[in-house]
């Protein structure tokens, strides 16, 4: 009854979007989410506070790969 959260894993279209984190210059606040690899639309999806929020991010899409930054 009050056992672990169970995982969630979610799907992205990796041939029409790429994860990337959208990193602010002025105050260091940093968002994980996707962007449209043709029109550049940015759709942010959790905040990053600790190293693991985005292990998180990660492992509920799947994502192996090292995320870009974006400013």
């Amino acid at each position: 009854m009050f056992g672990k959260k169970k995982q969630v894993h979610h799907t992205y279209d990796a041939a029409a979007v790429k994860p990337v984190i959208h990193a602010s210059i002025c105050n260091g606040e940093q968002v994980a989410g996707f962007q449209d690899r043709k029109t550049g639309h940015f759709e942010g999806i959790c905040l990053i506070k600790t190293p693991q929020d985005l292990e998180r991010f990660k492992e509920e899409y799947g994502i192996t790969e090292e995320i870009g930054k974006v400013y």
